[in-house]
This record gives structure tokens, C-alpha cells and sequence, in this order.
């Protein structure tokens, strides 16, 4: 099992730069903790601090040497592919191979509306765009006419990259033709279960791994990651409950003020509803490991996100609660779950004695 560290919502008190800051800090501690992988998002609504995740990602580059990196998600549908292919293969060189995509159409409307994108075009954008940019990756001398930019005649776009065949992985949540195309295409999922209820998801990846094999690719290629509403472990599941309050405080705000208070039409009301009825590992070290199982059993994924607000916790709360999980739960999953290798991710550093801290103030 391959175990992804996905980092906060935004948090308005600290600086943009603070908080940027924090999130490479994060990337460091991640490494140090024994991740697998580490991700970086793009938002350019709301309280976006990263609507270039390739920038941040070029930073923590040279503050890393084993982690994978994701992008969760880039937003390729809203981008020039030629543009986005010269910084991604840029990043792939400081990378020494660590970089993998996760593209999607991005779940908000403010974005499309800057970006000139309408509901209508969004899917065929995105299709479109991923086309250009693996053809620009994996080929030179291409020559490309389609619906949204001028025809590419002889393109070699450069710096060529340092590794051919970039995995994209493909947001596929609820939406089937998302998990047809990326099965079609013989590329991975991920599944952003997120505050919502886990069997919404269910059917996507069962449709994904259906069209793989359809499509004529070895079934046992195909890799599903999935994301969970967030986490906090603590020797008791009153204390995690208690010190995760803040958590969710923050998340219903956010929730209500930049995503159509998507929390609600759910029927959140409390942590306790949080916790029960949506994919968040909040709990004892058991508890959350019994989760993590119970998830395993329904999705068979490969990658699972572990999703952890650090600017909502207290940096001592944040660092112990991910001692938790490298120490008493990740052992756990790693023996019980398969882990199935994927090609060119390096092996984890073991948990290191003595990891670094998350700053506080970045000021």
C-alpha cells in the first residue's frame, strides 16, 4: 500500500508566503515520516495559495531526495498543454524522476469562468489539452489540429523530458466517462472521496477497472488512489475527536464560504456527523486502522491520501499525530495490504528518529 500526505486548507490568519512556506515544510516532514508520496493541488479560487503547484514543487525539489510527488489536481483543461509541457518536463529533470500528474477538470466554477472555460467545453478542454501534452511528452516533430488552439506543425517542445511514459493519473469521481478515459488510455484513477459519503465512489472505480480490461490492458496494471476526508490519531479516540475539533470547525467555514456549503446539503452538523458519515480516519491508532481495512476491502486501491490540516493544529498536535501514523499505523497497513510496486517510485526512507518540525511562523 502506497501512503500520500496531502497538506491544508488555506488558512487566512498567515501570509500567503507563511503559508507556502509551511507547505514545504510539510513535504520535508513527510519524507522524514517514511511517506510514499507528498501533494500539491491547484486552486485559483477561494483562498488558493497554490494555483502554480509546479513553482512549489520546483522548492520542494531541492528539500527532498525520495518522495514522490502528485499533483492533486492539476487543472489541464484550463491550461495552454504546450505551456503546462514545458513546466512539468522542466520540473521532471529537478524531480530525478518523482513526478507524477493527477489532472482533472477541477470541481469549482470561478476558475472556469476566469479562464474562459464554459460547463459545455470543460470535458472536451480537458480530453483535448491531456492529448496534446502526452503527444508533446512522448514524441517530438508533433503536429496537432484540434477544437481550442492554434495547430501545433513540427512541434518538438522543449527541455525534452528526463523520463518518457509520465504517469497521469485521472480525477475520477463520480463521473464515468472520467474513469472510461483513463482506462482507455491505460492510466491510473484517483478518487478525491473527500466529505462525501464513500459509496458515491465505489461505482467509478469498479466501471474503471471493468473498461481497463475491456480496452485489452492487464487488469493487474491498473491502480486506483483514493482520498479520505482527513486525519487525526491520538492514544484515545476522545482525545483525536477532541483535538480534531478544530479541524472541522475550520472545514464547515470553508466549506460554507468557498464550496456551496457542500457539508451541509450532506447533513453535517457536528464532528461526531463528520466523522460517522464521511471517509475521515479520526479515531485511535486501531480505530483508524480498522478503518483504512474496512475502505481497503470495498475500494482494493493502491494509493490512499492522508489528508491533514496542519495550519488548524498546533505544530506539536500535527507532528505527533503523524508519529502516530508512521509508527503505530502505517506498519499496520503496509503488512496487512498489498503493495503493489509502481514503476519508478522510490522506496520510503525508514520513519527517521528524530524529523524535523513543522515552523511555526514563517513571518
Amino acid at each position: 500500500m502506497k501512503l500520500l500526505l496531502l497538506p491544508c486548507v488555506p488558512y487566512e490568519r498567515k501570509s500567503v508566503r507563511q503559508q507556502i512556506a509551511s507547505l514545504i515544510d510539510q513535504a520535508v516532514l513527510a519524507e522524514q515520516f517514511g511517506f510514499d508520496a507528498y501533494a500539491i493541488g491547484e486552486r485559483h479560487d477561494g483562498l488558493s495559495i497554490s494555483s502554480s503547484p509546479a513553482v512549489i514543487l520546483a522548492n520542494i525539489a531541492a528539500r527532498t531526495s525520495t518522495i514522490q510527488w502528485l499533483t492533486t489536481v492539476s487543472t489541464l483543461g484550463l491550461h495552454d498543454p504546450l505551456r503546462a509541457f514545458e513546466d512539468y518536463s522542466t520540473l521532471d529533470h529537478l524531480a530525478d524522476g518523482r513526478l507524477d500528474l493527477v489532472i482533472g477538470k477541477g470541481g469549482y466554477a470561478e476558475p472556469h469562468r476566469i479562464f474562459g472555460v464554459t460547463p459545455d467545453d470543460q470535458w472536451d478542454r480537458l480530453r483535448e489539452n491531456y492529448e496534446i501534452f502526452r503527444a508533446l511528452w512522448n514524441e517530438t516533430d508533433v503536429s496537432w489540429e484540434g477544437r481550442f488552439r492554434p495547430p501545433l506543425v513540427r512541434v518538438t517542445a522543449l527541455p525534452r523530458p528526463g523520463r518518457r511514459n509520465l504517469r497521469i493519473w485521472h480525477g475520477a469521481n463520480t463521473n464515468l466517462e472520467s474513469a472510461d478515459f483513463a482506462a482507455r488510455h491505460g492510466d491510473p484513477i484517483f478518487t478525491s472521496i473527500g466529505t462525501a459519503a464513500v459509496g458515491r465512489y465505489l461505482e467509478s472505480v469498479r466501471y474503471y477497472r471493468e473498461r481497463f480490461a475491456f480496452y485489452g490492458h492487464d487488469p493487474d496494471r491498473a491502480l486506483v488512489g483514493v482520498g479520505t476526508g482527513g486525519f487525526f490519531a491520538a492514544a484515545t479516540s476522545q482525545e483525536a475527536v477532541r483535538k480534531f475539533m478544530p479541524v472541522f470547525e475550520r472545514r464547515l467555514v470553508y466549506n460554507r464560504r468557498y464550496e456551496h456549503a457542500a457539508i451541509d446539503r450532506i447533513g453535517i452538523a457536528t464532528v461526531e456527523d463528520f466523522i460517522a458519515k464521511t471517509s475521515a480516519l479520526v479515531g485511535s491508532p486501531q480505530q483508524v486502522i480498522d478503518i483504512l481495512l474496512t475502505q481497503y476491502e470495498k475500494f482494493r486501491y493502491d494509493l490512499v491520501h492522508i489528508h491533514v490540516d496542519a495550519e488548524a493544529l498546533t505544530p506539536e498536535d500535527y507532528r505527533a499525530a503523524l508519529e502516530i501514523f508512521a509508527t503505530e499505523i502505517a506498519p499496520v497497513i503496509r503488512r496487512e495490504l498489498p503493495n503493489k510496486p509502481i514503476d519508478d517510485w522510490h522506496t520510503p526512507r525508514p520513519v527517521s528518529e528524530a524529523p524535523v518540525s513543522v515552523a511555526a511562523d514563517h513571518g
